[in-house]
This record gives C-alpha cells, structure tokens and sequence, in this order.
C-alpha cells in the first residue's frame, strides 16, 4: 500500500509530503496506482522549483521496497512564492485523493497539523 502523509503548519498551510510503498496492484513498472502517484508527485516538485523558483528539501531513497520520498517546503520564502507552492501542494493533495477514490484499497492518505 502506498501511504502519502501531508503535514499542514498552525496556519493550515501544507509544510511537507511524505510518499512511501507500493501499491501492488500490478507488478512493478505496470502498477497503475504507483505511475499516477509518481508523475503527480514528482511533477509537484519540479513545479515547485520552476514555477515558484524554490528547491524544496528532499529526501528520496529508492532503497526501500516502494520507493520512499519526503519533500519540505522551505522557510525563508516570499509570500508569492509561499502562495505558489500551497497551490501547488494543495492540487497534488487533490490528486492524491483522486487516486484515492477509485483506488482506496491500494493508497492511504493522512493529514496531519502539527501544533
């Protein structure tokens, strides 16, 4: 099963994503769950540089059965760039759930706000 945790800050703004598993719906390379949450997150990030100029923290390790990858907002940004990347995080969360909807069995999704 994949699990996607979303920690969201005191202000609701989303300040992480967690990605880790394997859906195993299909095998690895034809898993349909995992290609959709692969593209999703990885063009968020590369969205998050290009578009909002900022390269959010990253831990990958391809290692762990699944794949695992945490990414982490910055806190030194401006507020365009900090509205950017909610949008941007905000609409990978959505598609998240998406996937979710017609695929509940293979995903989990968790939010978190820390305190």
């Amino acid at each position: 099963m994949i699990k996607g945790t979303f920690k969201r800050n005191e202000a609701g703004r989303i300040i992480s994503c967690e990605v880790s598993g394997h859906a195993g719906l299909g095998n690895e390379g034809e898993d349909i769950v995992c290609a959709a949450i692969s593209a999703l997150t990885f063009n968020s990030v590369n969205s998050i540089d290009s578009l909002a100029g900022v390269q959010p923290l990253i831990d990958k390790n391809d290692d762990v059965k699944g794949g695992y990858l945490y990414v982490e907002v910055p806190t030194s940004l401006t507020q365009e760039q900090t509205n950017i990347i909610q949008i941007l995080l905000e609409s990978l969360l959505l598609g998240f759930q998406a996937v979710q909807e017609e695929y509940s069995e293979y995903i989990q999704i968790e939010t978190i706000t820390k305190k």
